[in-house]
């Protein structure tokens, strides 16, 4: 009797065991929860390398979509433990000065100082301190946006972010007009402003910053060599015009803070795309976030050609080894999320366009 008494006793606490491991692993489950809501299983992400982009079909802007707020929620929390947007979307003044030494973030060998110029337009406080959005969105660059006729759309909502200096007055039907906040990579100067090679590319560069009328310029100025002067050009324009822009300079750990939270939840990138980069941002103080011109292919879901960028003719390999982006595999963890309504993704025609 003693024997057998003996023996439930251990097959209890067997159980009891168990059940406390399954417990703690769920526990665990919940509190990384983007691991598996993101690349929809627990194995490594793979990168898509064909370009079927059939396989990619998202329903209609008309479609039911629900914002799923605890999961939006959840992901901020995870986010933030990697990075804060509201402390690293920007280096400020009291942490850098004029002669401080910089190694490029993709560039360690190389280095850079910090100007006058620069220390100038370091802002003293975080541009989005203590700020919350009910809705923003986050305007790509595709060419799925022409004829898209989500301008005005885009255009309601609290906060609008856009990437790289893009044009907007010529399409504003498809892209809309409003601009909160805009990102300007070094090579844009170049690629769309010529290089300012005369007084007619320093004009356009100057009435397109004008254009901003108080909103962030994001200007990742210490990246990888080769831009300083690109940035530089930009700080004289602004100076010496007074242009009323409030500029921002990311954080030196921002870029490796995005990349390994993404890691973390088994998307596999190699650097992060300006958009990426933006919706990491964005989820800190936006409640619900639209994503619009993110389309990392070249035929749209009805198999019609896509342009790289709307407003130029640059073609892109987007599946390319060489490229420093994996982009259709972000496309897929940004799709993931929309299905999950933890964001909104149009890639076709806005609700009421004509």
């Amino acid at each position: 009797m003693q024997l057998q008494f003996r023996s439930w006793v251990l097959a209890a606490l067997t159980l009891l065991v168990v059940f406390l491991i399954f417990a703690d692993i769920s526990e665990i489950e919940e509190e990384i929860g983007a691991e598996v809501v993101i690349n929809g299983s627990s194995s490594p992400a793979v990168v898509d390398r064909s370009n079927e982009s059939i396989k990619h079909n998202i329903q209609p802007a008309s479609a039911k979509w629900r914002h799923n707020q605890t999961l939006s929620l959840r992901i901020r929390k995870q986010i933030l433990k990697f990075l804060d947007a509201e402390k690293d979307i920007s280096v400020l003044k009291g942490t850098l000065k004029p002669g401080d030494i910089i190694h490029y973030i993709f560039d360690r060998d190389s280095t850079m100082n910090v100007s006058q110029n620069l220390y100038e337009l370091l802002p003293r406080t975080s541009p989005l301190k203590n700020k919350h959005f009910r809705t923003c969105a986050i305007v790509g660059n595709s060419g799925v946006l022409l004829n898209s006729g989500c301008g005005r759309e885009i255009d309601t909502h609290s906060f609008v972010i856009r990437c790289n200096l893009a044009p907007v007055q010529e399409y504003a039907r498809d892209v809309g007009l409003k601009t909160d906040l805009v990102t300007m990579n070094p090579s844009v100067i170049q690629r769309a402003f010529e290089d300012l090679v005369n007084a007619t590319w320093r004009e356009k560069l100057l009435q397109r910053l004008h254009s901003l009328n108080g909103s962030i310029l994001w200007i990742p100025a210490f990246m990888a060599r080769g831009g300083k002067e690109r940035v530089e050009w930009v700080h004289e324009l602004i100076l010496k015009h007074r242009v009323d822009v409030r500029t921002a300079y990311p954080s030196l750990r921002l870029l490796h803070a995005v990349r390994g939270y993404w890691l973390t939840n088994k998307v596999h990138i190699k650097r992060p795309t300006t958009g990426l980069l933006m919706y990491t941002l964005a989820t800190r103080f936006c409640n619900q976030i639209y994503l619009y011109g993110f389309w990392p292919f070249p035929l749209d879901q009805n198999q019609n050609p896509v342009k790289y960028h709307y407003y130029d003719s640059l073609k892109y390999g987007y599946t390319s080894q060489a490229s420093p982006h994996t982009m259709p595999l972000e496309f897929k963890a940004l799709k993931s999320l929309h299905e999950q309504g933890a964001l909104k993704l149009t890639v076709g025609q806005c609700d009421g366009a004509t």
